[in-house]
């Protein structure tokens, strides 16, 4: 069984999760207070600002880092060399591989590419 575990603020990664659950039946948590992970999973979270993590994003990592096998990141292609870049930072500081970078909340071939990349 594969757990996703996401973080969404204007609703494009929200979007993004919705659609993978038509497809896998997967486990699909939002991370926030209270929330706290036992399973290892996939982060899925956003680039906010000009290229930067989330504060929740980073609050879950610092905790539940350990249990995250890989970083996908939304982003808008509008911001350049910041699109997605999120992913990359999270990437570099809690040493895990990105598997997707997407634009917004995604399109039919990124929730394939997803879907494909994580069961290998």
């Amino acid at each position: 069984m594969n757990w996703i575990y996401y973080d969404s603020k204007t609703g494009n990664v929200e979007r993004f999760v919705n659609r993978l659950k038509n497809e896998r039946d997967w486990i699909i948590q939002k991370i926030g207070s209270g929330y706290e992970p036992s399973q290892p999973g996939h982060l899925i979270t956003y680039t906010t600002g000009f290229g930067e993590v989330p504060l929740s994003t980073m609050h879950f990592l610092q905790q539940y880092s350990h249990l995250i096998r890989t970083v996908s990141c939304s982003g808008n292609k509008n911001w350049g060399p910041n699109f997605a870049l999120a992913a990359s930072k999270i990437a570099a500081e809690f040493n895990l591989p990105v598997i997707l970078q997407f634009e917004l909340s995604g399109t039919r071939n990124d929730i394939e590419r997803f879907i494909e990349k994580i069961e290998g």
